[in-house]
């Protein structure tokens, strides 16, 4: 790994100037976003001309995937920073070790994931109250993308793993062809074109995981010949107990906080689908639409995050709270004018997915109530939970995403959605006081409630992520306790 490349970067991360370095690692993962989320709007496009139970069962589908996924993705947390750490402290052969260790533990772990849900699908979409004319589309997409769990898994294994060393342009070159690919291939699986066989929201799925076995295949190939900064060899797959036990002991903290930020999801949608298809087909509409426009901050937060994972390596914590706080003012205010864009353009965005007037209307109450804390949640909790993991201080990550969905979003969204009032009775100055809050009153149980509680989990979390990102506990690196 000791190449004169990573040296050269690992220099740029450590001493040069902060905004240059943070723009130079952050393009490629801008484009790769921006890339991957026209992915997505070009799938809802395409399901949204065979109606609306059809472009529904994607957006149904992934919060259950994504939580086995996080699982895996947990690990990989984990490896990028020990291996981001072990490059910043100069210590190139444990990183390689550390990569070896990663990319074999998540390739076993990945088939069980796979094998698991797909047996479990049908149990979890029943679970989650899918209608029944979404239910079967749900079924036949989630069971499909288990199936190519393993590729996905090793996909973004081998992305982790180059970012941590700086490099963020092979993974954007190698998601630049596998989205192409996913791209080309949705029409003509989904209509049927060029003689293939019509399968609707099955065909969706089969291109998802022929490019992702594409992209996964082609990594591997770069990552064992030795073409890119990490060079994987048959030793350092071998499985390492020293290194599994530090790959579990940081990234299972994030696999937990991960998997319960998604399944809280899987609450969240069928929280959602109380309120009917209308629902819950303009917040999928509506997310899509935010991925686009947020996709220059998340690709800043995740250049961030390489360069924080080296300073805390090299122990220079004041530099790596510097770079997170300017992460976080650009952030905030490309949130900021993302929202006030989609607020602008709302009707006739939505037309382009769906033309129908009850789901354009229905966008309203989810701009107004929920897409207004998006640039808190963009701006500061993302950047902040990024940087406790990129500092391998992955509790405190995971305490962060229970907290904003489980104590939070979710109560929240269920009371101001669904129940008639609040009341409660406190002591003040030795009178007692009853405060009766009439919910129904206040948003006559629609989804005005549910995406109220939506927002305000997002302002609140994003204060108390403030507040303990100052306090500055995660300023120590992760090899050295481990060791």
């Amino acid at each position: 790994m000791r190449d004169s490349k990573v040296q050269r970067t690992r220099e740029e991360i450590l001493h040069g100037p902060i905004e240059k370095t943070l723009l130079s690692l952050s393009l490629p993962l801008i484009i790769n976003n921006l890339v991957q989320v026209l992915y997505n709007i070009t799938d809802t496009f395409w399901l949204g001309k065979l109606g609306r139970a059809e472009l529904s069962a994607p957006g149904t589908a992934w919060p259950m995937i994504g939580t086995l996924m996080a699982l895996g993705m947990g690990f990989a947390t984990a490896g990028f920073a020990l291996v981001g750490q072990y490059v910043g402290a100069g210590r190139y052969r444990e990183a390689n070790r550390a990569a070896g260790s990663l990319y074999s533990l998540v390739l076993i772990f990945a088939t069980f994931v796979g094998i698991f849900g797909y047996f479990a699908t049908p149990y979890a979409l029943r679970f989650m109250h899918v209608s029944e004319s979404v239910y079967p589309y749900a079924l036949s997409y989630t069971r499909i993308i288990f199936l190519g769990i393993p590729f996905a898994f090793t996909s973004f294994d081998f992305s982790f793993l180059l970012r941590a060393v700086g490099d963020t342009k092979t993974p954007m070159k190698l998601n630049l062809l596998t989205v192409a690919v996913n791209i080309a291939l949705d029409p003509i699986l989904i209509f049927g074109w060029f003689g293939f066989p019509e399968m609707g929201v099955t065909g969706a799925a089969l291109a998802t995981i022929t490019a992702n076995s594409i992209g996964s295949l082609i990594g591997a190939y770069l990552l064992f010949t030795g073409k890119v900064g990490v060079h994987l060899t048959p030793e350092n797959l071998t499985p390492d107990l020293e290194f599994y036990s530090k790959i579990f002991r940081i990234g299972l903290p994030s696999s937990i906080g991960q998997s319960a930020n998604n399944f809280g999801f899987v609450i969240l949608t069928r929280i959602i689908f109380g309120f009917g298809d209308v629902a819950y087909a303009a917040y999928i509409i509506t997310t899509r639409l935010v991925n686009v426009l947020t996709s220059i901050s998340r690709g800043i937060s995740m250049g961030m995050g390489t360069m924080v994972a080296q300073n805390v390596g090299a122990e220079q914590y004041k530099r790596a709270k510097r770079i997170a706080e300017r992460t976080m003012m650009v952030n905030f205010a490309i949130a900021f004018f993302s929202v006030l864009l989609i607020g602008i353009f709302r009707e006739e965005v939505f037309r382009v997915f769906l033309n129908d007037p009850a789901v354009i209307a229905e966008s309203e109450v989810v701009l107004k109530y929920f897409l207004i804390s998006v640039p808190f949640f963009n701006g500061i909790f993302v950047v902040v939970t990024n940087v406790f993991r990129s500092a391998g201080h992955t509790k405190k990550s995971m305490a962060l995403s229970i907290l904003r969905l489980w104590g939070l979003r979710i109560p929240m969204s269920y009371a101001f959605g669904y129940i008639p009032a609040l009341a409660f009775s406190f002591v003040l100055l030795g009178h007692t006081v009853s405060v009766h809050i009439p919910l129904a009153e206040l948003f006559n149980f629609t989804s005005k409630g549910v995406f109220f509680g939506m927002g305000m989990s997002n302002f609140i979390t994003a204060g108390v992520a403030l507040v303990w990102f100052m306090k500055g506990t995660w300023m120590q690196r992760v090899i050295g306790r481990v060791e």
